[in-house]
């Protein structure tokens, strides 16, 4: 039961619509058809709408490690599900990287034939890290969490998000500080900071996956008759992440409450909602690590690891093509007669050669093109959909 987003002509998230409607909207010049940064499809009004009342529509939000899942969801109808595809391990292999070829720069500007007390050692640092900074890997992980949760609330009137909070269990045979009972894990770290930005943009209701008590992500999925697939959750499918989505976003149409009866007492599930086909998009970032190996640009590498014997540094990466195209835009390429859709991620500018790299999704290059048969269809946004 696919459902189109509706916003009105001042850009107010309205209910969504049948797509019968909205062709026929679009047919008759009181709507314009458009796309979001997520790849979803909606249509604007040009006319004022005969009603601005709308159903409350939740979005869920299953936070992870390497991936997360988003479900939006009304009481007759899920709207969308999405599969994010986090940058953790590419961010947090970058700041090693960075680490080390700084150390060896260090290295290199040492006289070592002066005596060490008279090296140019750079000064200590001293105790000046005190700020409560999260670290780069798990914030850039929660800001394109924060990201899709900002853009559903353009196109969708949203009234509640539902985060669940994860807890992480410590072997206390590896850890003395598990003793206190505390827990801790990457994604526990930046949780309470995602929850203070998503507050921003609608109140916030929190669920627990371990909970045994009927609210838990576990018993309400069961509760909705949901399977999710835990065998290889790397699979980009509804099953292993949207799935949770999903059930946070229906957290907010069922409560577990407590009942007395004349002959029983206790809980149960209180509430209706429908569970639904919907639309299914992955989201990433432009460049991602397949199989150990980095496939992705550089905005730009000052540095490498060994610097050339002539001082001149040569061309590292960069945003700016010489053909009007800059990386990570999103366009359709001919060759040999088939059309392809993908992204910018490279070029070469030679004189025997000019050639275009397209990637898909995943970064993986699908071919080089030639300049001329390489057309925009929209300028990047820093999201790559699939």
């Amino acid at each position: 039961m696919n459902r189109v987003p509706v916003v009105s002509k001042e850009g107010k998230p309205l209910m969504p619509t049948k797509p019968s409607r909205s062709r026929r909207w679009v047919k008759e010049g009181k709507a314009v058809g458009r796309w979001s940064d997520l790849g979803v499809y909606y249509v604007q009004l040009t006319e004022p709408p005969s009603a601005e009342e709308v159903q409350p529509i939740a979005v869920g939000v299953d936070p992870g490690k390497s991936y997360s899942g988003i479900g939006v969801q009304s009481a007759k109808c899920t709207l969308l599900q999405l599969h994010l595809i986090l940058p953790f391990g590419r961010v947090k292999k970058r700041m090693e990287t960075r680490a080390m070829l700084r150390r060896s720069r260090r290295g290199r500007r040492i006289n070592r034939n002066v005596p060490f007390k008279q090296r140019n050692h750079r000064q200590c640092r001293f105790d000046n890290r005190k700020q409560c900074k999260l670290p780069p890997s798990i914030k850039a992980s929660r800001q394109l969490e924060l990201r899709a949760v900002k853009e559903l609330a353009t196109i969708f009137p949203v009234a509640a998000i539902g985060y669940e909070r994860v807890k992480a269990d410590i072997d206390q045979t590896k850890r003395k500080r598990a003793k206190s009972g505390k827990g801790f894990s990457p994604v526990m770290t930046g949780q309470n900071w995602a929850i203070s930005q998503m507050e921003k943009i609608a109140p916030v209701y929190v669920r627990h996956g371990w909970q045994k008590d009927g609210n838990g992500t576990s018993q309400l999925r069961t509760q909705l008759g949901l399977e999710k697939d835990k065998v290889n959750k790397s699979i980009a499918k509804p099953e292993t992440h949207a799935v949770d989505g999903v059930t946070l976003a229906c957290g907010y149409f069922i409560k577990y409450v407590p009942f007395a009866g004349s002959s029983s007492h206790g809980y149960t599930h209180k509430g209706s909602v429908a569970v639904t086909s919907s639309p299914f998009k992955v989201i990433t970032r432009p460049g991602v690590v397949k199989r150990g190996k980095e496939y992705g640009f550089f905005r730009r590498q000052l540095h490498f690891e060994v610097p050339g014997k002539s001082g001149v540094r040569k061309r590292k990466g960069g945003t700016i093509t010489p053909f009007g195209l800059r990386i990570g835009d999103l366009v359709r390429a001919e060759k040999a007669g088939k059309s392809y859709i993908g992204y910018v991620s490279g070029f070469t500018d030679t004189k025997k050669a000019q050639k275009v790299s397209v990637c898909g999704y995943t970064w993986k290059r699908i071919g080089q093109f030639t300049p001329s048969k390489v057309e925009l269809i929209r300028r990047s946004n820093g999201l790559c959909v699939a």
